[in-house]
Order: structure tokens, then C-alpha cells, then sequence
């Protein structure tokens, strides 16, 4: 199923790209660049390599758990499959969510908020070596009866709305900023404004962030400040390797530091910005200072 998947998908992607440059064109400043849409098909291949070369490995603990089930559907009908999507959608808001506050899984996900442009095709964008560890999430859904290609399906058909809401062209969009992950939600998400940090974290759902306190709303620029994409804190060089081993590179500095097991535990585990003497700032302390400020 992945592969018709794949076969129906590519020409959207294409066709729904094109027509975001097409429209790019006439916008000043334009939301694509050559070389950054480069890095983010890069990013992309180099993902998709590691996926499909650790794919045997999680797919064989997916079938070791699936025999040990506790649930063994009646039919394959819509609770299956409705159940199977809002279970993925859940556990992967908490992936989403630890790799924005823990630095060392922080270092792998960096690389798809480092562009400074938001469009279709920063969804590529992907963080590199997550297949490395993201299967763990989701070890609950073979254990719960989901068979093992289900979950790489609907993982897979999930996707796809997940790079569509990568755009500027889409405003805000009715009731369904209630329950469905928007362009408009996602924009906040790729936003380095203080307000912005750390939100809305879904795939598919906003109710995750709703429920668990991560949701902010898109602002109107006239009375908020228009939002900035990328980092915090610009990278200083724009070399491919460099956005993609820049923070571990940063964390092995800290980690150097004579400070100490615990704190050197906490340069690794702990939010992005954590410091001993207060040198840095996590986002939690951004948003107080910018609070307290206003």
C-alpha cells in the first residue's frame, strides 16, 4: 500500500510545488530559494536512506509485539483504521514534543526548523536520523492489534498532510482550526518569535496541543509582531553539514565544560538553551522574560 501511496502522491507534490513557486514569483521576499530547497530535498534522500536501511529492524520488532497483542480486531473496519490513526497521531504529537525539549533529540530534529523559508517544500526537510529511534513511540500500536504494515501506512498517509501544511498561501480555515493541524497552526510551529516557541507539535490533530497545553494561535501582525522562520539564533555558516551536526557540535562544547555529571547531564537531556549560569536561556525562560516585559 505504501507504494501506491507513493505513486499517487509524487505527481501532487510536484504539481502543488510548482504551483507554489509559480505564485512565489510574484511575492516579495519570495518564498523559495534555490538553495535552500536544495538542502531540503537533500534532507529528504539522505531520511528516506536511513528509513528504508534500519526498516528491517523495526518492522521485526513491530512483528514480535504484534504476536503478543491484547487486542485482536473483529474486522478490519473503520474503528481499525480510526483507531489506528488517532493512536499514531497521539504518539507522535509526544515524539514531536520530546524532540523540541530535549537538547540531544533536539540535535536531530534542528535541521527541519533551520530553514529560514516556510513552503511546501520545507515538509521535506526531514530530521535525519530520527528512523533511528522513532519507531520506539510507537511499540504501543503492534501491542494493541495494529498490524505491523498498517502502521507504516497510515504513518506514511499521514505524512502527506503533514508536508501539505507547510505554506503561507493558506489562510486560516474555519471550524477546522479545532480539530485539524493547519497551515496556520504550522506557521506558529516554524516561527523563532518568543511567543511562538515550542507550539503546536501535531501531525494531524491540534486537540493534542489543545488538550496538553502546547497550542497557540496565529496572531494578527498588526497587533503581534509578523512572524520570523528558522531558528533563534541564525546559523553562522550555511554549509550542508554544518546544518546538520551543528548541535551536537555545540553539545560535545558543553559537554567539555567542567561543571560537573549532573549539569553535563543536563547539556544533553535537558531543554535547548539550558545553562548552569544562566548564560543561555530554554524557552520557557524566554517567554517568561517576554511576558513580564509586556
Amino acid at each position: 500500500m505504501e507504494q501506491l501511496l507513493l505513486l499517487i502522491t509524487t505527481p501532487l507534490y510536484v504539481c502543488v510545488i510548482l504551483l507554489e513557486i509559480i505564485l512565489s514569483h510574484y511575492h516579495r521576499p519570495s518564498t523559495y530559494g534555490f538553495r535552500d530547497t536544495l538542502y531540503n530535498l537533500t534532507f529528504m534522500l539522505l531520511n528516506g536512506g536511513i528509513d528504508l536501511a534500519f526498516r528491517s529492524v523495526y518492522v521485526l520488532v513491530f512483528a514480535w509485539l504484534f504476536q503478543y497483542r491484547i487486542i485482536d480486531w473483529p474486522t478490519m473496519g473503520a474503528a481499525y483504521w480510526l483507531g489506528l490513526i488517532i493512536g499514531m497521531d497521539f504518539l507522535f504529537y509526544w515524539l514531536h514534543r520530546i524532540d523540541h525539549q530535549s537538547r540531544l533529540f533536539w540535535a536531530v530534529h534542528v535541521t527541519h526548523h533551520s530553514s529560514e523559508k516556510f513552503n511546501l517544500s520545507v515538509g521535506f526537510r526531514s530530521s535525519i536520523f530520527q528512523p533511528l529511534y522513532r519507531f520506539i513511540y510507537f511499540l504501543p500500536l503492534p501491542w494493541l492489534g495494529f498490524a505491523p504494515s498498517d502502521i507504516l501506512f497510515i504513518f506514511s498517509a499521514t505524512q502527506i498532510w503533514g508536508i501539505l501544511v507547510h505554506t503561507e498561501y493558506i489562510n486560516k480555515l474555519g471550524w477546522l482550526e479545532y480539530v485539524l493541524v493547519t497551515p496556520s497552526h504550522h506557521r506558529v510551529h516554524h516561527a523563532s518569535n518568543v511567543l511562538y516557541l515550542d507550539k503546536n507539535y501535531g501531525m494531524l490533530l491540534i486537540i493534542w496541543d489543545r488538550l496538553f497545553g502546547s497550542f497557540q494561535e496565529e496572531l494578527d501582525p498588526q497587533t503581534y509582531e509578523p512572524i520570523r522562520y528558522g531558528l533563534t539564533s541564525p546559523l553562522p555558516e550555511q554549509g550542508l553539514a554544518h546544518a546538520i551536526f551543528h548541535e551536537w557540535l555545540g553539545i560535545g562544547k558543553d559537554l567539555k565544560r567542567p561543571v560537573g555529571l549532573r549539569n553535563r547531564l543536563h547539556y544533553l537531556l535537558g531543554p535547548p538553551g539550558w545553562s548552569h549560569d544562566g548564560s543561555t536561556q530554554t524557552t520557557r525562560e524566554l517567554q517568561e522574560q517576554y511576558r513580564q516585559e509586556k
